[in-house]
């Protein structure tokens, strides 16, 4: 069974005896079994040589890497085998036609919209809020334009966002969504479950002929993988949003799990495996 694989303290990660060894500072060592890895993620100060990377590309094993605060930096994937220039064109003529991509991007805009409204209903938030949101949804079918479909998508987030300190519990308080960069531990916790969320999705589109630089509803651009966005869209309310209620209302993590640096939020080493661990279940 393929599983992922988390290095969150500095250390270095190499081949040896025909798998992988990661190394810890004290000298401790880990094994990660080549054959059961799908993707390792290192978010300490992690040293590896090519002699690691030719390897690990045999086995279709990808790193993806964030920064000192949790945040994606970027991903080293192996030579792609399953490409398909056919797919690849037809995704392209789906960007293309204004009614294809607005039928795709309302479909990602519905599905994300579908577990915001089951969250709140579980955690029993205000109806004034939910009718919000449903209002919102009552009209996406008249929707025309991409820019409008991002209005409306942006404000039911905000909806949604407005009954956090409804769900919420033990003095976590949640005011807006600040990304960058965080300034509090529900931002924070936030930024870090979305990161991963993006690294995953990116990692099953990978998998699969579609090109992860032509998206729907957000814009392609350069230097970012927009349909990874997209359809991480769907499921962060679902699980990173879950997460971080469970973890919170059920006091598996607290206000000693973050660290803070120039009015920066984030994750301390000890809260980020508590996370992780939630997310790996």
């Amino acid at each position: 069974m393929y599983k992922d694989y988390y290095i969150i303290s500095n250390g270095d990660i190499k081949r040896k005896e025909n798998t992988i060894y990661y190394y810890n500072l004290e000298g401790e060592k880990k094994i990660l079994p080549v054959e059961q890895v799908d993707d390792i993620h290192i978010y300490g100060e992690v040293d590896l040589n090519t002699k690691l990377i030719n390897y690990i590309s045999k086995y279709g094993v990808m790193l993806h890497f964030y920064n000192y605060y949790g945040y994606y930096s970027g991903t080293y994937y192996p030579r792609k085998k399953n490409v398909s220039g056919f797919s690849l064109v037809c995704q392209s003529a789906c960007y293309l036609d204004k009614n294809e991509r607005l039928y795709l991007a309302k479909s990602f805009v519905e599905s994300a919209s579908y577990h915001i409204l089951r969250n709140m209903r579980y955690y029993k938030v205000d109806e004034s809020l939910i009718d919000t949101i449903k209002d919102e949804l009552n009209d996406l079918n008249d929707v025309k334009e991409i820019s409008e479909l991002m209005g409306k998508e942006g404000r039911i987030r905000k909806t949604y966002y407005k009954s956090f300190n409804q769900i919420l519990k033990d003095d976590f308080e949640f005011y807006k969504r600040e990304k960058r960069p965080p300034k509090d531990p529900v931002n924070a916790l936030m930024s870090f479950g979305n990161s991963i969320m993006y690294t995953n999705v990116l990692s099953e589109i990978y998998k699969t002929q579609l090109d992860p630089t032509i998206s729907f509803l957000h814009e392609p651009s350069t230097k970012r993988f927009s349909l990874s966005l997209d359809i991480a869209e769907i499921f962060k309310p679902i699980i990173i949003d879950t997460i971080i209620f469970s973890l919170i209302n059920n006091k598996r993590i607290n206000k000693n799990d973050f660290e803070y640096q120039d009015k920066i939020c984030y994750l301390s080493e000890k809260g980020k495996k508590k996370f992780l661990q939630e997310f790996e279940k």
